[in-house]
């Protein structure tokens, strides 16, 4: 297999523990840990992550922005799902 033919993978690094996993880029590799591999070479030059996720492209599924209205319209009556009316402790670093 040539290096064009290889699948596209998206790469997602998580910066520190407790904090979430951030789309960072994509890259072309043969498999799962080479693209592991160049992921890390790439991505985390500088200590920048704990944590690095690869996924295949085409593992990947997303909503249609065009029909956003009717796909998150919904949720807009179900207050208790953001919780933008809750304190959080100054204890808590990373929430």
């Amino acid at each position: 297999m040539e290096n064009r033919d290889w699948p596209l993978w998206e790469v997602f690094i998580r910066s520190k523990q407790g904090l979430d996993h951030k789309h960072v880029g994509s890259l072309h590799a043969a498999d799962a840990t080479m693209a592991l591999q160049n992921a890390r070479d790439v991505y985390t030059r500088r200590l920048e992550g704990v944590s690095i996720w690869v996924v295949e492209s085409v593992n990947i599924h997303a909503s249609n922005p065009d029909e956003s209205e009717q796909f998150f319209d919904p949720a807009e009556d179900k207050v208790y799902r953001h919780p933008t009316f809750y304190e959080v402790p100054e204890e808590i670093k990373n929430m």
